[in-house]
């Protein structure tokens, strides 16, 4: 019976320390997300009634829109761009031996092993040294260094397993190999590769560090709030953070649930 009652006890406690984690990691977020309804200006309980004055005053700044249009720009070109070099990279490494591949691919994910910080700084650095002009396009750049090894990665493990008989049976039958890579191998991976473009579009959004050394004039969502916090308090702040979430959230879960889907 002692047994019995000591497992039972550090079962619960175990609970209890994983609803506690749970809640220090979420609880600010649901704050931030429950106070962008709130009526008034002062952020404190209990909330004075519910509204969406601030998504309203947030539609009305010029900024936020521009700051907006930026964020999608740069998350499409990203998305694209990565994908389509990401799954030519991924399906080279998977013809090679595992001896090849392998260290490949640890080199390749370098860039999202060291801190942003460092990328940031050092992908400036080197804008400035070629003389190329900080813009979204270097953004653009910056963002696809640390995307394009989560496509490559992605894409990798599902091309493993592919078989490549189907494509050459396909070239025996007069396909070119851009013919048999459409009809044969890309509804094979179509699943993996929409995925893959998702996570690298919700990375994008979400980076803040690297976009706020390479970007120079101009914001994304990341660095807009980054400005209005340190600027004045408004309120409008919980409204940007909650539709930035609900971005890459949204784009994170219809990825997993793609990437699944084929398993």
């Amino acid at each position: 019976m002692r047994a019995i009652s000591a497992n039972r006890f550090y079962a619960w406690l175990w609970r209890g320390l994983g609803a506690l984690i749970f809640v220090f990691m979420l609880g600010p977020l649901a704050l931030v997300v429950l106070f962008s309804f709130a009526n008034t200006v002062v952020t404190t309980f209990p909330m004075q009634g519910v509204s969406l004055k601030w998504y309203v005053a947030l539609t009305e700044n010029i900024y936020f829109w521009d700051a907006l249009t930026n964020s999608l720009i740069v998350a499409g070109a990203v998305g694209f761009v990565s994908t389509v070099f990401g799954t030519m990279a991924a399906m080279a490494l998977a013809r090679l031996h595992e001896s090849i591949a392998g260290p490949s691919m640890m080199l390749l994910s370098v860039p999202v092993m060291v801190p942003p910080l460092m990328v940031g700084i050092a992908l400036m650095v080197f804008y400035v040294k070629v003389g190329l002009q900080l813009s979204l396009f270097t953004v653009i750049l910056s963002h696809l260094v640390f995307t394009q090894p989560f496509v490559i990665l992605i894409v990798y493990a599902r091309m493993v397993g592919f078989n490549y008989a189907t494509v050459e049976s396909a070239r025996d039958l007069g396909a070119s190999p851009l013919k048999a890579f459409f009809t044969v191998t890309l509804p094979f991976i179509r699943p993996t590769v929409i995925g893959a473009a998702l996570i690298a579009m919700a990375l994008s959004l979400d980076d803040f560090i690297i976009t706020f050394f390479t970007i120079a004039g101009g914001n994304t969502l990341p660095t807009f709030i980054w400005g209005m916090i340190r600027t004045q308090t408004d309120p409008t702040i919980n409204a940007i953070a909650t539709l930035l979430v609900g971005l890459t959230v949204g784009l994170s879960i219809v990825a997993m649930v793609v990437t699944r889907y084929r398993g």
